[in-house]
């Protein structure tokens, strides 16, 4: 896992109002493997981190777990900002409006069915966008 993304289960159980032996007793695990996840020691199984998820009340924390603690997510998942319910909100506009700016790129690669050569660095740029807004979509969700 990233170094920076060792407390999300820190950050959720906090969140949410529980001390970590709360949190233990709810999960129906140690204080010890709770803490371990915690710190980052140790990488929790995904019927812990369901379990969490459901007790905090912190749907963000399955994305994030996913995000970081496997391959595919680490791979293929796009980022998210999760802060505040207006700020996600703006800037999932802006990354809509970003966009539109290039649909009309984006239409014209597509509209014949394949992406050639040529088309290829402009083409990468439109799924970065794409991969932006859908990010910013998720933080939407997560936030409200």
């Amino acid at each position: 896992m990233k170094r920076d993304c060792n407390n999300i289960y820190k950050i959720a159980r906090k969140n949410a109002g529980l001390t970590q032996e709360e949190a233990a007793e709810l999960l129906h695990i140690s204080v010890r493997s709770l803490a371990d996840y915690e710190a980052g020691r140790t990488i929790p199984p995904d019927d812990i981190v369901c379990n969490m998820v459901q007790i905090y009340n912190a749907r963000w924390l399955a994305y994030s777990h996913l995000k970081h603690s496997t391959m595919i997510g680490q791979k293929y998942l796009p980022d998210l900002s999760l802060t505040d319910l207006p700020r996600s909100v703006l800037k999932l506009q802006k990354e809509v409006r970003d966009l539109e700016n290039i649909n009309g790129e984006l239409i014209a690669i597509v509209c014949d069915g394949e992406i050639d050569e040529t088309e290829k660095p402009k083409w990468k740029k439109i799924a970065q966008e794409i991969n932006e807004m859908a990010g910013a979509a998720l933080s939407v969700v997560f936030s409200s």
